[in-house]
């Protein structure tokens, strides 16, 4: 099916006239040149009596509408992805770092948005109490861990930045007691009053228990997430930044989805 310049006349009042918000509709299926180009299954038989094309072409399109409507990133997914949900983008836990699977669907976005350049992007930043706090800890210990290898480093003359370095399954019970060592927070003492030594599995359980990640640090992760992901779309996918909003955070458990996500809307 071919449209081209598809336009709506004045707004009439009719007790049949649509309620869809069809400018969405219209904007998400129309291209930067004013056309509508899309590839449409109509089946029918041509020996019913009350067989019409114009009436099947009418159904399809209505049926196309309350798709865009209801599900504006299932049908972008299918137009540009390879049929994923572009609702939201998700991130590991405790972290705003944007992964291979993340990366993919912000490709698909992007191509759309840039397709579509009427839309406009919401970026709504989400964190899940329940599990982000945890994972903000365990993210602080691997930092910590990162942190002692690098003195390591830079004695034999390596210049590496902290995120640059990986800390390997063999030397993890190394720099986790390093990292125990140097974590400020009480640690259990033996009977003359020097850190006893503990097993390195106790170690970390106690760093988790003390380790800070506040409720701030929380909405902190959730609008970093956000942040991340309109910095990607707008320099890697070259999407104008004025069309990328960030909307308020949301820091809740959602029974729903993962919490540690970003969720997109348009307008």
């Amino acid at each position: 099916m071919f449209i081209d310049q598809f336009t709506f006349g004045d707004k009439v009042e009719s007790p049949d006239a649509t309620t869809l918000p069809v400018n969405l509709a219209i904007s998400l299926l129309k291209n930067n040149r004013g056309e509508i180009d899309l590839n449409l299954p109509i089946s029918g038989s041509l020996d019913d009596p009350e067989f019409s094309i114009g009436g099947l072409i009418i159904k399809v399109i209505v049926n196309l509408f309350v798709k865009a409507v209801t599900s504006p990133f299932a049908l972008l997914g299918s137009m540009f992805g390879s049929g994923e949900e572009l609702s939201n983008v998700e991130f590991a836990v405790g972290r705003a770092s944007i992964d291979a699977a993340a990366t993919k669907k912000l490709e698909s976005l992007a191509k759309a948005l840039v397709e579509r350049n009427s839309l406009k992007l919401e970026i709504t930043g989400r964190a899940d109490p329940e599990i982000d706090r945890e994972g903000l800890k365990r993210v602080a210990i691997e930092r910590a861990m990162k942190a002692e290898k690098l003195k390591d480093l830079k004695k034999s003359g390596e210049g590496k930045s902290l995120d640059e370095i990986e800390i390997a399954p063999t030397e993890v019970k190394t720099y986790l007691i390093r990292a125990y060592k140097e974590a400020k927070f009480p640690k259990p003492r033996n009977v003359i009053g020097l850190q006893k030594e503990l097993p390195v599995e106790e170690m970390e359980k106690l760093m988790l228990t003390n380790l800070p990640a506040t409720d701030d640090d929380i909405k902190a992760l959730a609008d970093r997430r956000a942040e991340v992901v309109q910095g990607w779309l707008v320099e890697q996918g070259k999407v104008p930044p004025e069309r990328v909003f960030l909307l308020p955070a949301k820091v809740e458990h959602d029974d729903k989805g993962k919490g540690s996500r970003a969720d997109f809307s348009l307008r």
